[in-house]
């Protein structure tokens, strides 16, 4: 039990590593916007299941849903934080960003406060719980077809010129925004120059030492701070 308990536990992670791996492959070849609504989907089949595994008694059925779940994070976390980037003007683009790692901080919260047993952690009620991941994922399904894909994907992946002007006023309203398409423009030259590093090269890369240093620790402290014994 114990050991099943933790692959429970643990199978999340694993699953997140796999989707946060093929998140460039992804966008790239489909998109930002459609990654994100096929992501919505494969989250609302992962709380089905997990939802539906006590009327089935089945354990395999919460171990397959956490592992799709955690699949459906590692894709959502950098697909949300580039289209939301992408998609907010320049002057907004950092406090849109930064509001990313607030609601995910939020969502955790909700998380942990649902999950007493005065709530959603009742012996009766934690099918529910564990299917409740599927409702943040039905709402951005059902309002993100609104939205148009990311100027840049569309500009520097597509050569779609107009789709990238017509996106560009449907979000941020009609007016001259050349600047905007001109910094796009910038950005695919440079990038048409710049190699990109796998991660054995990206670690042994002496000029992004230091930043490599910044993010581990600040990832490795972060599981330090508590969360995982509350």
């Amino acid at each position: 039990l114990l050991f099943l308990w933790s692959i429970t536990v643990s199978i999340f992670g694993i699953g997140g590593l796999l989707g946060s791996s093929g998140s460039r492959y992804l966008t790239v070849k489909y998109g930002k916007k459609k990654c994100l609504l096929y992501n919505d989907l494969l989250m609302i089949v992962a709380a089905s299941i997990m939802g539906c595994s006590k009327i089935a008694q089945s354990f395999e059925m919460i171990l397959i849903g956490r592992f799709m779940c955690g699949i459906s994070a590692g894709l959502c976390v950098p697909l949300h934080h580039q289209y939301v980037g992408e998609i907010s003007p320049r002057k907004l683009r950092g406090f849109a960003n930064s509001t990313s790692s607030f609601f995910w901080s939020l969502g955790k919260a909700v998380g942990q406060i649902s999950g007493q047993r005065e709530l959603l952690g009742s012996q009766s009620l934690w099918p529910m719980l564990m299917a409740s991941c599927g409702l943040p994922a039905l709402i951005q399904l059902v309002t993100l077809p609104f939205f148009p894909e990311s100027p840049p994907y569309l500009l520097m992946h597509k050569g779609d010129q107009e789709g990238c002007k017509k996106a560009i006023r449907q979000l941020w309203g009609e007016g001259h925004h050349q600047a905007e398409i001109d910094d796009i423009m910038k950005e695919k030259a440079t990038m048409k120059n710049t190699k990109i590093l796998s991660v054995l090269e990206l670690m042994k890369e002496q000029a992004f030492r230091w930043q490599l240093y910044m993010i581990v620790i600040l990832t490795a402290t972060v599981q330090l701070c508590g969360i995982n014994a509350v």
